[in-house]
């Protein structure tokens, strides 16, 4: 594990007109993309500092912040893997209590002014503080500890309610964080009353200074509101059911921070102390919780720089050409204006495709400019960076050009034999093929070398995945151009092995195999659908069929089966459902589709299955799927496994994606006789 890089508090003092002001700074030394944390360093470095500060004899006043951009990310999860026991769990918690309980007894007020972002222990430091300042510019304010596997635990689960009542505590500790992590910006913690003042951003000192100042003097008041606690019960088991449906109870840590917040009014802050200690205790050194400070280590750090992406310059692209305006190719013109903001010229066969798929682009930018994503005045000079084409010679002078054509390989060879003469030997031929062989997609090509696989995922604009996929001739150049392109686009890229259906897509394929057969065996379709969702997927697997589409899924599914007829097979059941034109099993009632219950044969006499044998028939197979990929070397180790199935499947932190799970629930182990974190 890494060394703590310790977050020093450092004291300077200011002659106010009401006397001396203490200003302690937080700064860990490196610039923002480090943020300042908190370790037992961290912790030693604040008690040094208030004896300092109360050695002066006559401070008025202290202000807390932060370094440039940065308040503080809180509790330094790096070293979350070194905490074994309870006992040491709870050490930690009592050192963060001890050291924000002597900010929060100090013998004169104390202002947080929030400079940058503030985000667990460093918003629980803020609530130590009397008063709170932000910056207008701040947009990430939170408590992400629910969504990692642990409670905000240094003090927000008692502190947070007593300030603004169990309603907004609840939206911020619980609702925000198990949706995905969802984050406050300034005026939304104004307006919650968790901030008091809000400040421009280059004033925010000046204005915090007369902010205390005028508190000290009596000249200040801030007003807030008695908290209703009058239905507490009704809205924490309101919570109690939201969580059951993100984590299924895998995860404690929820239910956890729900009956603090359930008791905060009626106990002193000591005693919540406690209850935090307690509960930080237990969780820090469970499995989930090691799973979710090994996700977020994995993806803050590992997946910024893909493993084995070559070192070197990468081509310039000033120019995109998108071959499709359907639906995928229209999405992805809106991805490459929004965020390279260069030309891109979109073809497709005919005038009608063209025209919708130009409408939806219009559209879409225009909707992202009403919700603040891209810059209303800019929106104009966008849409004319679009060009839409029927003709290949239009896109003579693209630098890199990915298709978005039909899932089918003859189409796909066809379209780039079509290109090939057209463009310049310099340019990139890039795939979004969810499953197809991206050698054999080149195979006939002049230049194989140029073609590289460019998976995304639906929607496009949400989903940060992009597996990046190297064909047997792709070279350097173009593989690194092709990360180049996917870092300006936002994503994070996982460098995969030209194999079939790539990683997401197999492993949920595998896992929807294994699914389609128990309902075959005479399972019922919503106990499967409940079961496997319990596992911790972001949606039930028969939701997850009609979101990507049957007819998708069974051509996938088909490409695996040619490959690995051992354990991919497409029931004939799901053949049916294509060929009728189902959009899936349920009906707009939620119910299963009538016509699909007469059609769907299954076993008689049916074989049941239990919810945990169930569970148990998918987590093997996919322990199994895991194993090979692994040995047949599609990616460099199990961490790439997890970025992917986070990243592009949604899989939860507290799981560690997938192979830590797989690891601590012991099927690892029961395929292969080891784990796949011999570590862990």
């Amino acid at each position: 594990m890494p060394e703590e890089l310790v977050t020093y508090f450092k004291d300077t003092y200011f002659d106010s007109p009401v006397g001396k002001i203490a200003i302690v700074t937080m700064d860990n030394g490196e610039d923002y993309k480090k943020p300042n944390t908190f370790g037992f360093g961290a912790m030693q470095s604040l008690n040094e500092c208030l004896d300092r500060v109360l050695a002066q004899g006559d401070v008025k006043g202290l202000i807390l912040t932060g370094k440039p951009f940065i308040f503080a990310a809180g509790a330094d999860l790096t070293q979350v893997p070194n905490v074994k026991t309870k006992e040491q769990a709870m050490e930690i918690g009592r050192a963060g209590h001890a050291a924000f309980k002597r900010l929060m007894d100090l013998p004169f007020p104390t202002v947080a002014a929030v400079n940058g972002v503030a985000l667990g222990g460093g918003l629980e430091i803020a609530l130590a503080c009397d008063y709170r300042t932000v910056a207008h510019t701040v947009e990430h304010i939170g408590f992400p500890e629910c969504f990692l596997g642990l409670i905000p635990g240094w003090g927000g689960t008692t502190l947070l309610p007593k300030l603004v009542g169990p309603e907004k505590a609840l939206q911020v500790i619980i609702y925000n964080a198990l949706n995905n992590n969802r984050m406050l910006k300034a005026k939304e913690a104004l307006e919650m009353g968790i901030m008091d003042r809000m400040y421009e951003a280059v004033d925010l000192l000046d204005k915090t200074i007369e902010f205390l100042v005028g508190i000290i003097q009596g000249t200040e008041k801030v007003e807030r509101p008695e908290p209703d606690w009058s239905n507490v019960d009704q809205l924490c088991d309101q919570a109690k059911a939201f969580a059951d449906t993100k984590v299924h109870g895998n995860s404690k840590a929820p239910y956890m921070a729900i009956e603090i917040i359930r008791k905060a009014k009626d106990i002193s802050v000591d005693e919540g102390f406690a209850m935090e200690d307690e509960a930080l205790g237990e969780l820090i050194p469970s499995p989930q919780m090691q799973a979710g400070a090994y996700a977020f280590d994995l993806t803050q750090r590992r997946a910024k720089k893909p493993v084995g992406i070559p070192e070197g310059q990468a081509l310039p692209v000033n120019k995109v050409g998108i071959l499709g305006a359907g639906l995928m190719g229209s999405q992805l013109a809106v991805l490459f204006l929004r965020r390279m903001q260069i030309p891109v010229v979109i073809k497709d066969i005919k005038q009608e495709f063209l025209d919708k798929g130009v409408n939806y682009i219009q559209q879409e930018i225009q909707r992202q400019a009403e919700k603040g994503r891209i810059d209303k005045t800019r929106v104009n000079w966008l849409l004319t960076l679009l060009e839409p084409t029927l003709d290949y010679q239009d896109m003579a002078d693209c630098d890199f050009i990915i298709e978005a054509v039909l899932e089918e390989m003859p189409i796909k060879k066809q379209v780039f034999g079509e290109i090939e003469g057209y463009i310049k030997e310099t340019a990139i031929l890039a795939t979004n093929t969810s499953s197809l062989s991206i050698t054999e997609m080149a195979s006939d090509l002049k230049h194989p070398e140029r073609v590289v696989g460019f998976h995304f995922f639906n929607p496009v604009a949400v989903m940060p995945l992009l597996e990046l996929i190297k064909g047997e001739k792709t070279n350097d150049v173009t593989l690194i151009t092709a990360a180049d392109v996917g870092r300006k686009l936002g994503k994070r890229m996982v460098l995969v092995k030209d194999s079939p259906a790539f990683v997401v897509n197999r492993l949920l394929i595998r896992s929807m195999v294994e699914t389609i057969k128990l309902v075959d065996e005479g399972n019922d379709f919503k106990e499967v659908d409940m079961a496997l969702w319990a596992l911790g997927s972001p949606m039930p697997p028969f939701q997850l069929l009609a979101l990507v589409g049957p007819a998708i899924a069974m051509h996938a599914t088909e490409t695996l089966a040619a490959a690995y007829p051992d354990r991919f097979f497409v029931s004939e059941n799901i053949r049916e459902l294509v060929a009728r034109k189902k959009p899936g099993i349920y009906g707009p009632d939620g119910e299963v589709d009538p016509e699909v219950r007469e059609f769907w044969k299954q076993q008689d006499p049916p074989k049941k299955a239990t919810p945990e044998e169930m569970r148990d028939r998918v987590s093997l197979a996919l322990a199994d799927e895991v194993w090979r990929m692994l040995d047949e070397g599609v990616v460099a180790g199990p961490e790439e496994i997890d970025i992917c199935m986070i990243f592009g499947a949604g899989y939860p932190f507290y799981m560690g994606g997938l192979t830590k799970y797989l690891d601590y629930a012991g099927y690892s182990e029961r395929v292969r006789g080891k784990k796949l974190h011999p570590e862990s």
